[in-house]
């Protein structure tokens, strides 16, 4: 159904091709899952299939792409549209209606189906994907992940032959990427459907991948086989393939059950050890403020003590707050301390980037109050306000206007007072392979992240605010992330994720606090609220349950404490 013929794709200005060598076949009726580091090409390979690729991104193609007898080179998008179904990374950019419904039957009416056969699988797609309450809404008032769900229905409604898919599940929370996964998975077992998806969280799907196909680094020729085969030599894999290389498990296990399986040796070595988070130990003296950027100091190694009455920079008291007809925060009480690490987690459309919102000043309250630093910030003038708290969005684009990385870290560190290069040195710590001439529209989704991250960190609030910080980002960019955020902790900034990474809550927070309908379920140390939830426990939880564990670092440090004791 897809065919690559040793093709390598060259964008202008490059002086090396993205990707190079690719030569695969995807037969009709199979998913393969496309994986490798962040910048690898990924998304390259997908917008080759539907024509994107060089038709409107520019550049070089060589080789040969087909898609259903159709070549790519020779076919425009709109001639592939009948049988190809993309969806990007960014489901803005893919709505051209305002409303749900409209935006499930826009791609039909292109293809001229009658009325009454749009009208049933408009109904359909609506059910499959959970939508039916959401179908009068307008796109722009819901949140990331129901986007992202709306626009997969999109390229759904007029059932494609091949569905193309760039991290579908990213956006999602765990609940709601299950139930995409399963409709994906009905589609290619009963429809013969042909899905090629890239995504970076490889927990979450590999298990329905008949095959793989690895780029593993920029311009490297791909490696395919079965799952099996390439996570047994993978850079980038789950945290069950990493528990099952450390534990010398054969074969290794791609799910949580296949685990279980053989994980009753490791619980007995592990059941006198208790497990012991590594989070960062808060300090007492102030957050170094935007003219001394400590970079040293901001890249060591953090202590493992959560903070413990520690003085408090933001406060929510009673927070209600109403958008459009929509209830989205109901009296919210919370309080965030210098040196805590808080991940705000619930399904799509909970409330979470709205909470955010109101911290940064961008959204008022309808009833209540929030102070960030003794400041009411939706009052505050954004210079003052920088000072104190940050906020990198889902979209990081917002926040990147230069042509280039360098001129977008020189601003950075003029606006934030700080001095030249702070911004550059950060950009390198968190991916070190983005070259200063880069502009940020051809960085990938993950390399823009962090580069408005680091633009963030350059003013080094006190405060700083994520939301969903890990979309887009490998095992690989996703560790030195985590690094940088225990640093940050360490030297009392406060941090704020609302995340449905629940790997990353599980290495990252003291605290989880759960939201549902825009109220506040629970709110507890990770390990408490992650281990008793079947939706948000990480997968070494679930493994090594009813031992509460919750990374494969833990587990690491507690058998080089066993192997020490043994000699």
């Amino acid at each position: 159904m897809i065919r690559f013929e040793d093709v390598s794709v060259t964008y202008e200005g490059a002086d090396k091709p993205t990707v190079a060598g690719v030569d695969f076949e995807v037969p009709e009726g199979e998913l393969v899952l496309l994986a490798g580091p962040s910048g690898a090409g990924k998304s390259t390979v997908l917008g080759a299939v539907s024509g994107l690729v060089p038709h409107f991104t520019g550049g070089t193609l060589r080789g040969r792409v087909t898609v259903a007898g159709r070549d790519t080179r020779t076919h425009q998008p709109r001639e592939l549209a009948d049988v190809v179904g993309t969806v990007g990374q960014d489901p803005l950019a893919h709505f051209v209606t305002d409303t749900v419904e409209d935006e499930l039957a826009y791609g039909m009416e292109s293809l001229g189906l009658a009325p009454e056969v749009m009208r049933r699988r408009v109904e359909e797609t609506l059910d499959l994907l959970g939508l039916a309450a959401l179908r009068d809404r307008p796109v722009a008032t819901l949140s990331g992940g129901q986007r992202q769900r709306v626009a997969i229905g999109s390229v759904l409604t007029p059932h494609p032959r091949v569905l193309v898919l760039d991290e579908p599940t990213s956006a999602l929370d765990p609940a709601a990427a299950e139930e995409v996964l399963a409709v994906l998975q009905r589609l290619v077992h009963d429809l013969g459907t042909t899905v090629l998806m890239a995504e970076h969280r490889l927990e979450r799907v590999i298990q329905y991948a008949d095959r793989m196909v690895l780029l593993p680094a920029p311009g490297a020729a791909p490696l395919t086989g079965t799952p099996s085969e390439i996570m047994a030599v993978s850079p980038v894999h789950p945290p069950v393939i990493a528990l099952g290389r450390l534990a010398g498990w054969t074969p290794l296990p791609l799910t949580v059950r296949d685990a279980r399986r053989q994980a009753a040796p490791l619980r007995a070595r592990l059941a006198d050890r208790p497990a012991r988070r590594t989070s960062p130990r808060p300090v007492s003296d102030p957050a170094p403020g935007p003219r001394q950027p400590r970079l040293r100091s901001l890249f060591r190694r953090a202590a493992p003590t959560p903070p413990d009455d520690h003085p408090q920079l933001a406060r929510i008291d009673s927070l209600s707050l109403r958008r459009d007809t929509v209830q989205a925060l109901r009296r919210i009480d919370l309080t965030i301390s210098r040196g805590e690490t808080i991940a705000l987690m619930g399904r799509n459309g909970a409330g979470k980037s709205t909470l955010l919102g109101t911290l940064v000043g961008l959204l008022a309250p309808t009833t209540g109050t929030v102070t960030v630093g003794g400041l009411t910030p939706h009052r505050t003038p954004p210079p003052a306000l920088i000072r104190q708290v940050g906020l990198v969005p889902q979209d990081p684009r917002d926040l990147l206007y230069a042509d280039t990385v360098a001129a977008e870290c020189a601003a950075a560190d003029q606006d934030a007072e700080a001095a030249p290069g702070t911004c550059r040195a950060l950009v390198s710590e968190l991916l070190p392979d983005i070259t200063d001439d880069a502009h940020p529209r051809d960085l990938s989704e993950g390399q823009r992240l962090a580069l408005a991250l680091a633009v963030v960190l350059t003013a080094r609030p006190p405060l700083l605010l994520l939301d969903e910080p890990t979309r887009g980002l490998d095992y690989a960019a996703k560790a030195r992330l985590v690094s940088v955020l225990r640093s940050l902790a360490a030297e009392g900034h406060a941090i704020v994720l609302a995340t449905h990474d629940v790997e990353l809550a599980a290495e990252l927070a003291h605290r989880v606090v759960l939201l549902a309908e825009g109220e506040v379920i629970a709110d507890g140390p990770t390990a408490e609220i992650v281990v008793s939830s079947p939706s948000f426990a990480p997968q070494v939880t679930k493994i090594l349950a009813p031992q509460r564990w919750l990374t494969v670092s833990e587990v690491r440090e507690a058998l080089d404490e066993v192997r020490e004791a043994l000699t």
